[in-house]
C-alpha cells in the first residue's frame, strides 16, 4: 500500500510537471554564489521561430516585376547587392551582421513534419524521438553552475519538440508570455507580505526535499548518492530534480529576469512596445543570454497565409502586422547584441517549418513550399553580409548552391564552436552526429 501511494504520488507529480512545463535543467545546488556572474566566453543561440510557414518570397527573396512578385518592394541594406523586403527596415540596417541562405531544400510540406524537421535537423521518425536543436546545444554548452535553465522557449514550440532522447535534464523551460513572469515560478497568492511569502516558500522547499529524498532512496535503495541515481536514469530522481529547479528559481533573485516591463521605455518601444509579444520575447532573449542562457527560442505565429497574405504581413492602422512584429523584434535584438559586444558569442537563426509558394493563389495568398526557400543566420563565427545560394527568376527552382537541413545545422553548430561530427547517443544507444551535413562554404 505504501509503495502504491508512492507510485501514485510520483505519477501525479510527473503529470503535473508536464502540464506546467516546469523547468527541467541542472540548476546549481545553491544559487547564492554566482547568480550574477557571467561566463565571458559563453556561447548562446537565439532561434526566431515563425510558426505556420513564413513567406520568404515577401521577406528575403523578392521577385519584383514578375507574376510571383507580390505587393512589396525590395529595399537596400548596407551591403551592396543585398536587398530585402520593405516591411523589414530595422532588420535591413543590420545586414552587415546577417546572411541569407536562399537555397534551402527540405521537401516537408506538412506543418507537423516540417516543424519537427526544422527544429531537430532530422526527418521525423516514429522510433526515435530526436531532440530540439536547443536541447542539443544546451547539452554541449550549458555550464554546470548556470543558475538559470540552459534552454528556454518563449511561446511553446520548443516544448512541443522537447529534449527527445537526451532526456528531461535538457528539456526547455517554458515562458508562455514574455510580458509576464512565467506562471510556474510565481509564488502562490495569499502567502502574506514578501518576507512571509519567502519564508513559507522555503518551508515548503525543505518539506518537499525531505519527502522526495525518502521516495527516491526507496526507489533505488542500493544507490545512496544523488549523482549515482541520476546516472542510473532514476525517474524518481528526475522528478525530484524537476521540482527542485522550480523551487530554486522561485526563491532566487534571478526570477525577476523574466520581467521586461521595467526596462527603459525607449528600449520597450524599440522592440515594438508591450503589445508586440514577439518583440518582448526578443527583449527577454537579450536579457537571458546576457546572464548566460545557452539557447532561447522565440515564437511568432500567424504565418500560414493561404489567403490575404499581404495585409497579414504589412498590417494596417493599429495592427502592426507580422512584418512589423518581426522587424522590431529581430532588428532591435541584433542591434542590441552588437552594441553590447555580445554578437561574437551569440548565433541567431530565423526559420519556420517551410516557405510559401512563389505563385500567388486565387485567394491572394501563398501555400506551403519546401522545395526551395530561405532562412537567415548570423553571429558567432558566421560571416555577415552574405547571400548563400539563389533561386530561379520566378522562385520555383534552385539556381545554385542547394543547402540541406544537415548543412544548415552544421553551419549553426560550427558558428557556436561545436564540431558537427560531435556524437550523442540516441535512445537505442547508437552514436549519432549532431549534424548530418557540412558547414556552408563562405559562411564560416
Amino acid at each position: 500500500m505504501h509503495d502504491g501511494m508512492n507510485r501514485r504520488h510520483f505519477m501525479k507529480h510527473v503529470a503535473g510537471a508536464s502540464a506546467l512545463a516546469l523547468p527541467t535543467f541542472n540548476f546549481v545546488q545553491t544559487l547564492r554564489a554566482n547568480e550574477t556572474e557571467l561566463k565571458k566566453d559563453a556561447k548562446s543561440l537565439i532561434i526566431f521561430w515563425m510558426g505556420g510557414g513564413p513567406s520568404h518570397m515577401d521577406l528575403w527573396d523578392l521577385k519584383p516585376g514578375t507574376a510571383n512578385g507580390g505587393d512589396f518592394k525590395p529595399i537596400k541594406t548596407p551591403v551592396d547587392g543585398i536587398e530585402i523586403s520593405e516591411v523589414l527596415p530595422t532588420v535591413a540596417k543590420e545586414f552587415k551582421n546577417l546572411s541569407i541562405i536562399r537555397s534551402l531544400v527540405t521537401n516537408e510540406g506538412s506543418h507537423d513534419r516540417g516543424t519537427v524537421l526544422m527544429n531537430t535537423g532530422r526527418v521525423p521518425n516514429p522510433i526515435v524521438q530526436f531532440p530540439a536543436m536547443g536541447a542539443v546545444v544546451s547539452s554541449q554548452l550549458t555550464p554546470k553552475d548556470l543558475p538559470l535553465p540552459g534552454f528556454i522557449g518563449v511561446g511553446g514550440t520548443a516544448q512541443r519538440i522537447g529534449p527527445g532522447f537526451l532526456g528531461m535534464a535538457y528539456a526547455p523551460f517554458s515562458v508562455q508570455n514574455a510580458g509576464q513572469p512565467p506562471a510556474n515560478i510565481k509564488p502562490p497568492s495569499g502567502l502574506g507580505d514578501k518576507d512571509m511569502e519567502m519564508e513559507r516558500l522555503r518551508r515548503r522547499q525543505r518539506l518537499f526535499y525531505a519527502l522526495e529524498k525518502e521516495f527516491t532512496e526507496e526507489t533505488f535503495p542500493e544507490l545512496r548518492d544523488q549523482a549515482e541515481r541520476e546516472a542510473a536514469g532514476s525517474p524518481a530522481q528526475a522528478h525530484q530534480t524537476i521540482y527542485k529547479k522550480a523551487f530554486d528559481l522561485t526563491v532566487s533573485p534571478l526570477r525577476t529576469i523574466f520581467e521586461v516591463s521595467k526596462e527603459p521605455k525607449a528600449t520597450i518601444d524599440a522592440y515594438g512596445g508591450m503589445g508586440n509579444g514577439f518583440g518582448m520575447g526578443c527583449l527577454l532573449a537579450r536579457k537571458l543570454v546576457e546572464k548566460g542562457v545557452t539557447c532561447v527560442e522565440i515564437d511568432l505565429g500567424g504565418w500560414d497565409n493561404h489567403g490575404n497574405i499581404f495585409p497579414a504581413i504589412k498590417g494596417n492602422g493599429n495592427n502592426m502586422g507580422n512584418g512589423g512584429r518581426l522587424d522590431k523584434g529581430m532588428g532591435t535584438l541584433v542591434k542590441e547584441l552588437t552594441d553590447r559586444g555580445m554578437w561574437k558569442n551569440t548565433v541567431v537563426l530565423w526559420m519556420g517549418e517551410f516557405g510559401r509558394t512563389p505563385r500567388i493563389n486565387q485567394n491572394a495568398g501563398r501555400d506551403h513550399w519546401a522545395r526551395c526557400w530561405s532562412v537567415v543566420v548570423g553571429g558567432g563565427a558566421i560571416k555577415g553580409g552574405q547571400i548563400y545560394g539563389s533561386t530561379s527568376a520566378d522562385g520555383t527552382d534552385i539556381k545554385d548552391k542547394p543547402c540541406s537541413i544537415g548543412d544548415l545545422y552544421a553551419t549553426i553548430y560550427k558558428g557556436l564552436g561545436l564540431q558537427p561530427s560531435t556524437k550523442i547517443r540516441d535512445n537505442l544507444g547508437r552514436p549519432l552526429e549532431i549534424a548530418e551535413g557540412k558547414p556552408l562554404d563562405g559562411l564560416i
